[in-house]
């Protein structure tokens, strides 16, 4: 997020009042803010802009708060979710934070605490949206080989040996590197979208196809051979490195 900009909150309140008075703390803080008053009509406006938060009711008019959650995190660019609610038993509060919410602040509470809150949830997003490369990959993931090449994921580099380097992009990293962690068994294309994209992530066998016919042609390109790594057609993919 650019230091400038201020951050965009999405407020899921029913309490019209309520959802008013958070928008003007969170306005005096800092925060951007747009209120919405049903789980439904957040969920349509969210599907097309973007938040860099959303702050939800746990009981809503048209669906709990569990259910817009989990709609949220089927998003293609999921949404960090804090709770708000008068429902402070522990059970209640696991169930939350296990179903994938980010923080759970009771009603009723200070501006100074949720605007705190709030800002420690984007921290943590925002340090691990800048490590993530994939799904399955980060930039603190270990060098690892793929064939005839060591790959570099800290720099995003193919290193073929004998000066011979180039630049890979985020997705062909994510295949390769599933791929290596998955040798000698056949990995189906649905296992290696979800593995890379994310389970609910709107990708055609046909788009990693063209992923992987880039990674042939870097290697190619090199003059490096990877007859380890074989296309079953009608299923997916197959890599096993020499010696296993």
């Amino acid at each position: 997020m650019n230091p400038k900009q201020k951050p965009m909150v999405v407020i899921i309140e029913d309490d019209r009042s309520l959802a008013s008075l958070i928008a003007e703390q969170l306005s005096d803080a800092g925060f951007d803010t747009h209120v919405f008053h049903k789980g439904g009509s957040a969920l349509r406006h969210l599907e097309s802009n973007h938040a860099h938060l959303a702050l939800l009711d746990l009981s809503l008019p048209d669906m709990d708060g569990l259910e817009v959650l989990a709609r949220l995190q089927r998003l293609r660019s999921p949404v960090p979710v804090v709770f708000l609610s008068a429902t402070d038993g522990e059970a209640q509060v696991a169930r939350a934070l296990d179903a994938g919410a980010d923080d759970y602040v009771r009603k009723p509470f200070g501006p100074a605490e949720l605007c705190a809150r709030l800002r420690a949830v984007l921290r943590r997003t925002e340090t691990a949206r800048d490590l993530r490369l994939t799904r399955n990959a980060d930039l603190a993931t270990a060098v690892f080989n793929f064939g005839p090449a060591l790959v570099h994921p800290e720099r995003l580099e193919l290193d073929f040996g004998g000066g011979k380097r180039c630049k890979v992009g985020r997705k062909e990293l994510g295949i390769l590197y599933h791929l290596h962690a998955n040798p000698g068994v056949i990995v189906s294309r649905h296992a290696l979208i979800h593995a890379v994209w994310g389970v609910h992530a709107d990708i055609r066998s046909r788009s990693l196809d063209q992923y992987v016919v880039k990674i042939r042609e870097l290697y190619a390109r090199h003059g490096a051979n990877l007859s380890c790594f074989r296309t079953i057609h009608g299923i997916g993919y197959w890599y096993e490195p020499e010696g296993a």
